[in-house]
């Protein structure tokens, strides 16, 4: 069999022009080796850029007009200035250029000196006649630090079942969680996954990072009986036997081990919410609909119209009629008009999920926390949903998020998820991303951001083509980082960023610089320049978000044990013997338990509590955490009652139940939100994080 040739690498001349448009033609996987990028790659994503660089003549054609154009341009289409400091690319203009700023508050000035925040309109012109127009972000310098230090719960909402629930964790219940947690045990904030808005149909991607619409939430998670019109609907029998089969639904996952099954809770929740919408509303009720009807103008229209269309034609606009894959088309406008009804009940069910997460933070901040809800942002969106259809022209065609490879995976990865295109992103002075990061922070006390170095940079893959097949795309990180402090800053939100993993240098400091906090896990967290052993907790960086595991990792207890190793090799997901494999993961704990054990931590919260073995580990590694500097410190909700199994398995579809586990005890029993309100082991887990943290050498 003959070996595959090598990939063609990128010539001079299309080295240079990618370099103008922000692709990369090598990446470094390790500080020692660097990769070149394909040819092919690279010519996929030019094109994917609206640039032909498909034969010699193309490529040579679009060099020459990007390099005049660089030459001739005035100013960048958006320009970033910090706090009182003039912008920089403004230095760079020709001396006598005339400057004319509209601000956003409605002012017009002949000069960026002393701008007050926002996103505002400059026009230079040249002294030889020249002119250019672009947007001004002006932002404060850095976010606010986070008032005090805090603790809090992290938490994926399905899996919080309490005896009010439809069969997985709603809005409700997150109210219920964050009342008690702030008043109960002094927590400061409750994370959550994204609750971003789901592809609909039968049956739906359950992971909550691969969502329809970042800018919408999912009414899935509503909770039916705290919506006043309930309690006025025509047929109350009806609804009454829908809340009989949710009580069915949940508990057969509370007690006969069923699955959370999102899909028979939505059909059951549709039904209701159809009963609820024919409820006329009373008059102040319309009064705060019409007003988020206003305030949402656009963005809400194309959300419900891609609903309403999705219910036709199904939940991929690709599949659609040709005339219905243009938003702005005259066939999109008469079926919207033909669909008015459903887009006025999709429109409806946006306001009622935005009220009931408004209520839930404000329930957290009623209860005395700092921050209250921090909110998930994914990296992106499916590429049928609507937010792909709504700003098709925002996204690159043909292109897939994803990782080159690594040590962890040869082969790549390939997320599914179409990306921005940078170029349209500044043009439109970051518009979309604005919307969203003001929609979110609506009811978002913090917002923390997956996988945030794609604010630096993406590694895109052209369809069709291995992971392998790919290459980086720079974005505007000062723009997009400017953008983030802005609206964060009006909403008066931290803002942590999930940094884990291969980070390129200067990352985590330009966020640093700028106030965003990063994310610290435990296990993690070694001396990677020096000796590999745990990082003593003086050592740790103080601006981030400190926690044991994440939602993608094994549960406390399950890497203590040493279960993880065997759950997945009970799935064949070993690359290497079973043996090699615990030896390696008992001596990676056994190292941080001899470090907890010199730093005298390994002791139970005493209180007449029997702790075990585990238990105190558990208890340990938390002390651990409170005795770095981090401003904030998470505990997984799931290790306060000893759940041993991870809510996503990296790397599996079908083999594990990814995203559809309630929270459970050690042996598995499902545990409620009231039985944790109760639990005196969940109780001495949060005593720990009360305890006063002791000297923080190592």
């Amino acid at each position: 069999m003959t070996a595959p040739r090598p990939a063609e690498p990128p010539s001079e001349d299309l080295s240079r022009l990618a370099a103008l448009h922000g692709v990369a033609t090598s990446y470094s996987p390790s500080p020692d080796r660097t990769v070149a990028a394909s040819a092919t790659a690279v010519t996929l994503t030019l094109a994917a850029l609206g640039v032909d660089a498909s034969t010699p003549g193309a490529l040579r054609a679009a060099l020459a007009a990007r390099e005049r154009e660089q030459a001739a341009r005035l100013l960048p289409p958006t320009v970033v200035g910090w706090g009182a400091s003039p912008p920089a690319a403004l230095a760079a203009l020709p001396e006598g250029t005339r400057l004319r700023v509209e601000t956003e508050q409605g002012e017009t000035r002949a000069s960026a000196e002393q701008l007050p925040p926002g996103v505002h309109r400059l026009t230079a012109t040249a002294p030889d006649g020249r002119a250019a127009d672009a947007h001004l972000i002006i932002a404060p310098a850095r976010l606010p630090t986070p008032p005090g230090r805090s603790y809090g719960l992290l938490v994926q909402l399905y899996s919080l079942l309490s005896r009010r629930s439809w069969g997985m964790g709603d809005l409700g219940d997150l109210a219920e969680l964050a009342g008690w947690a702030g008043r109960s045990l002094g927590a400061g904030f409750v994370q959550v996954n994204p609750l971003h808005a789901a592809v609909p149909g039968a049956p739906t991607d359950p992971s909550p990072y691969r969502p329809s619409s970042r800018r919408f939430p999912d009414p899935v998670h509503l909770r039916i009986e705290d919506i006043p019109e309930a309690a006025y609907v025509e047929d109350p029998a009806r609804l009454r036997a829908l809340l009989e089969r949710s009580g069915r639904l949940r508990e057969a996952v509370l007690e006969k081990g069923a699955l959370i099954d999102r899909d028979a809770v939505w059909e059951l929740k549709r039904e209701a919410l159809g009963l609820l919408c024919e409820v006329p509303l009373g008059p102040g009720r319309r009064a705060a609909y019409c007003d988020f009807l206003a305030e949402q103008g656009q963005a809400l229209e194309d959300h419900a119209t891609w609903c309403a269309l999705a219910e036709v034609h199904g939940p991929d606009w690709h599949r659609w009629p040709a005339g219905l894959r243009d938003p702005r088309s005259a066939d999109t406008d008469r079926a919207r008009a033909g669909l008015m009804d459903r887009v006025d009940f999709w429109s409806r069910l946006a306001w009622l999920t935005d009220t009931q997460l408004t209520a839930a933070q404000r329930a957290g901040r009623e209860a005395g926390m700092p921050v209250g809800i921090v909110h998930d942002l994914a990296v992106g969106v499916h590429p049928g949903g609507a937010d792909a259809w709504a700003q098709r022209d925002h996204f690159a065609a043909g292109m897939s998020v994803g990782a080159p490879p690594d040590a962890f995976n040869a082969r790549g990865q390939d997320w599914g998820l179409p990306p921005w295109r940078p170029d349209r992103l500044a043009e439109s002075g970051y518009a979309p991303f604005r919307e969203l990061l003001r929609a979110l922070f609506r009811y978002a006390g913090a917002l923390r951001i997956d996988h945030v170095m794609g604010l630096f940079r993406l590694w895109w893959v052209p369809q069709g083509h291995p992971p392998t097949e790919g290459t980086y795309v720079r974005y505007d990180a000062e723009a997009m980082l400017a953008v983030l402090v802005l609206e964060a800053s009006r909403a008066g939100a931290p803002v942590i960023g999930e940094d884990l993993g291969t980070v390129e240098p200067g990352v985590r400091e330009a966020l640093r610089e700028r106030g965003v906090l990063g994310t610290s896990v435990l296990w993690f967290e070694r001396d990677w320049d020096g000796d590999g052993r745990p990082l003593p907790p003086d050592r740790w960086r103080a601006d981030c978000l400190a926690t044991a595991t994440t939602h993608d990792l094994p549960s406390t207890a399950a890497r203590l044990t040493g279960e993880h190793v065997e759950l997945r090799d009970g799935l064949g997901l070993l690359a290497r013997p079973l043996e090699e494999e615990r030896a390696e993961a008992a001596a990676d704990t056994g190292e941080w338990l001899s470090l907890l054990a010199r730093l005298g931590l390994l002791s139970g919260t005493g209180g007449g509590t029997d702790t075990s073995s585990e238990e105190a580990e558990i208890q340990a590694v938390h002390r651990f955490l409170l005795r770095t500097p981090a401003r904030m410190v998470g505990v997984w909700l799931p290790d306060g009652v000893g759940d041993r199994r991870p809510q996503n398995l990296p790397g599996t579809w079908d083999q594990y139940p990814n995203w559809r586990l309630p929270i459970a005890d050690a042996e598995g029993r499902p545990v409620t939100l009231e039985e944790l309100a109760a639990s005196p082991r969940l109780r001495a887990l949060i005593e720990v994080l009360r305890e006063p943290p002791g000297p923080s050498g190592g």
